[in-house]
């Protein structure tokens, strides 16, 4: 099991949040009153805004297409007095590139606002546009995950411009582009983020919401492993001889088996074999994710490989997990076998820290105020990696989760909840009002 001091486990995050209202501030200021109704006032042209975006394909490999959303998003903020810009990708990496958008002051906390304008909806999907079902619900591709939350953040800041009190603040909004499909390497894809974290006090991922009475206090990393077996190529009459041994396939199996029985098991990690193919002659393909293979049943295999993923909680857990791994590898392997695994990083870990928490606080009391009830944390591991694990390590406190809300992101059956999109929006508005008051 993990150390103490390096996880703290669903169940504390849960008695912890519950304390977040003790201190509250119950009623909401003249200001705050203001925020509210200007947000309810913005709402239908909120909604507007969201259909229109919904409506322009951004599929991560629509590089036009997030470009064009990219430029709907610029102008909105250019129109409330944000300075913006385009972040273009090298060509070679396929991705369209990110927008950012920034206020300078020197009133209260620095913040970080993050969102994508990509979704996994590509130009060949058959769901394309937003469609109302009802007062409450509309379909939408991407609309929960997630420029649903793109247009909370942008409603909630044009609801403080209007109240007059952004002129002296810092807020920082990056809206990357590849965010379903993140381009490589990490260190250009991710650069502009890193560095506006670095500048910020705080980071605030408007990703899908976890619900209307939870945030995201901490998320599990992702880091791919790619598990490649040898074995003698013999007629299969001599399996399990001296001479031709017990070929790849038994040897990759053994390894599954012995991650299965030997690493499952630590709180919040998981590990998922994906694909596995193994035979006389292989091809992979990683864009298309396919694979071919050639065998015989009566050829013994002499090579296998598996593709697959490991989640984690913290850097620390994901080494100890990729140790054992290794070593089950390296160790035993039947007759005549070899093997070798990589690991590929992707997205680090988000741990919980005494600064998200007190965030969370802070986010509960607000919506205490507001009469929406208190705020708690998010089972992190019931949640994906996202954006905000590449910057929490650099500021004092981070949040995810803060979104619209819905239900069936990633697929065709993708909604986004207008009932309770202004209401999150005028949480929102208030949460960023108080940040950027603080001292």
């Amino acid at each position: 099991m993990l150390p103490r001091n390096s996880i703290i486990s669903f169940l504390s995050l849960l008695l912890f949040s519950a304390f977040s209202t003790a201190h509250a501030q119950q009623k909401l200021s003249r200001t705050e009153k203001q925020l509210v109704k200007l947000v309810s006032a913005n709402n239908d042209e909120a909604i507007a805004f969201l259909e229109e975006v919904v409506n322009v394909n951004s599929g991560t490999l629509n590089l036009k297409g997030v470009r064009e959303v990219g430029a709907l998003f610029e102008g909105a903020f250019d129109a409330i007095g944000f300075e913006t810009q385009w972040e273009e990708m090298p060509e070679e990496m396929n991705r369209a590139g990110h927008l950012i958008a920034r206020i300078e002051g020197a009133q209260g906390k620095k913040l970080l606002l993050i969102g994508h304008l990509d979704t996994v909806f590509e130009e060949n999907s058959p769901f394309q546009t937003f469609e109302r079902v009802n007062d409450s619900i509309a379909k939408a591709p991407g609309g929960n995950d997630m420029k649903g939350g793109d247009v909370m953040i942008l409603y909630a800041l044009k609801a403080l411009r209007q109240a007059g009190v952004l002129n002296d603040a810092s807020i920082e909004v990056v809206f990357t582009g590849d965010e379903e499909s993140t381009g490589k390497p990490l260190s250009v894809s991710r650069k502009s983020l890193v560095d506006a974290a670095k500048r910020a006090d705080i980071a605030l991922g408007y990703e899908t919401s976890t619900g209307f009475d939870y945030a995201t206090v901490a998320r599990r990393g992702s880091s791919g492993w790619h598990l490649v077996t040898h074995g003698q190529r013999a007629h299969s009459s001599g399996v399990f001889s001296e001479r031709t041994g017990a070929g790849a396939i038994f040897e990759i199996s053994r390894i599954l088996n012995g991650f299965y029985n030997e690493v499952r098991g630590e709180e919040l990690l998981t590990f998922n074999p994906g694909l596995l193919y193994g035979g006389t002659f292989m091809e992979y393909d990683a864009k298309s994710g396919e694979a071919q293979v050639f065998g015989k049943t009566n050829v013994v295999a002499q090579k296998a490989e598996v593709r697959g993923g490991l989640r984690f909680i913290t850097e620390e857990q994901k080494e100890r997990a990729r140790a054992k791994m290794r070593e089950i590898v390296n160790t035993g392997n039947l007759p005549q076998t070899s093997a070798e695994i990589t690991f590929t990083d992707s997205y680090p870990a988000m741990p919980m820290t005494d600064g998200n928490m007190a965030l969370l606080n802070q986010l509960s009391d607000v919506s205490v105020a507001l009469k929406q009830g208190a705020i708690n944390a998010y089972d992190p591991g019931k949640r994906g990696a996202a954006d905000i694990s590449f910057v929490a390590a650099y500021v004092d406190g981070a949040l995810g989760g803060l979104g619209s809300m819905g239900s069936g992101a990633h697929t065709p059956q993708e909604t986004v909840n207008l009932k309770t999109f202004e209401a999150l929006t005028q949480r929102t508005a208030v949460f960023l009002y108080r940040l950027i008051q603080a001292q």
